[in-house]
């Protein structure tokens, strides 16, 4: 998908929001009108039943700035996303949910801190309008990712970010990791701010999401701290955890085998002879599958540095200049050879 400067690109998962897109479209062009701004609108249809796809396929063919994805089935939010930033054209682009409790009038405020250098921009709802069985097991899920990641967000699962491209094309998200986008971002050494924004009540359709989502967000907050910290040297964490296992286990033993040889006690029949048996086993089992880590961290690194590491790449002038005289030079030469009988 070709990019275009200056175009701001909304990315707006949706699923079984029927009733909220078309008033959802109006509020965009109000609080876009001012900016004069170009913009198009990506809905990304995540296997809607209620006839969403319809009314965002009459949007589509109504206006030249909306276009549509539609998924084959219900993926995920995380999925969502994904195809939408693939197929977001602009060089800025502002993801928001699309049951209207993002209010659209925050987007001028959520994209402000891009032009002072921030690469990522996520919103922390004020005064939210949900339940209390929401708002409450929110509160501890933020504060426990906050202290985790190390990240100073309040709301890291707010839906109203604001991306440079480089983030999008950057990150990898998957499977409910959604949640986790400004960690994500932040442990690829991208700049990761917030800003305060609007949240209203639900006019239309129901939450998707259940209790079951804070258990899977904790297994899922697992996985990313530990492909944030321990993906390119994972013998650091699997090692460590099997060194210690297997220090214990040996001064266990070797506590036995003194009061076996020195006091003559018995210890055949002693649980404690089999648990530090046991705690060797699986040490020696954490140590060999950190080294197989290495060697997959190792075969991954053979490939060459990884270009998204690299935020700028600064020349001298004549560095540049000799460059442009080579491809020059080579250009010349092809020619010669191919005007050659």
């Amino acid at each position: 998908m070709s990019r275009m400067d200056g175009l701001l690109s909304l990315v707006i998962p949706v699923y079984n929001e029927a009733d909220s897109l078309v008033p959802l479209v109006a509020e965009i062009d109000e609080a876009l009108a001012e900016s004069g701004s170009a913009y198009e609108i990506v809905f990304v249809d995540d296997g809607s039943t209620d006839g969403s796809f319809a009314v965002m396929r009459e949007l589509a063919e109504a206006r030249g700035d909306v276009r549509v994805v539609k998924l084959r089935r219900n993926f995920g939010k995380a999925a969502a996303l994904s195809h939408g930033f693939a197929a977001a054209r602009g060089d800025v682009i502002v993801t928001m949910d699309g049951d209207r409790q993002d209010d659209p009038a925050e987007i001028a405020s959520l994209t402000a801190p891009l032009s002072r250098g921030y690469d990522l921009v996520s919103g922390w709802k004020q005064h939210r309008q949900d339940p209390l069985n929401k708002t409450m097991p929110s509160r501890f899920f933020n504060w426990t990712v906050r202290k985790a990641s190390g990240i100073p967000l309040h709301d890291f699962n707010c839906g109203l970010k604001a991306y440079r491209r480089e983030v999008a094309d950057t990150i990898s998200i998957y499977g409910e990791l959604h949640r986790y986008i400004p960690v994500v971002a932040a442990q690829a050494g991208f700049q990761v701010t917030e800003v305060k924004v609007n949240h209203r009540r639900r006019t239309a359709g129901r939450s998707k999401y259940g209790w079951q989502r804070y258990l899977r967000g904790y297994l899922d907050l697992l996985t990313v701290l530990f492909l944030g910290r321990y993906q390119h040297r994972p013998q650091h964490l699997f090692g460590g955890f099997g060194t210690l296992l297997i220090l214990v286990g040996v001064l266990v033993e070797l506590y036995l085998t003194i009061d076996k040889l020195v006091f003559g006690h018995a210890i055949g029949q002693r649980p404690l002879l089999l648990l530090g048996a046991l705690l060797i086993i699986v040490g020696v089992q954490l140590l060999s599958l950190g080294l197989i880590g290495e060697l997959i961290a190792n075969s991954r690194a053979r490939r060459g540095p990884d270009p998204a590491q690299v935020a700028a790449l600064l020349e001298p002038a004549d560095s540049v200049a000799e460059a442009r005289e080579h491809k020059h030079a080579a250009h010349d030469d092809a020619a010669g050879v191919a005007a050659q009988p």
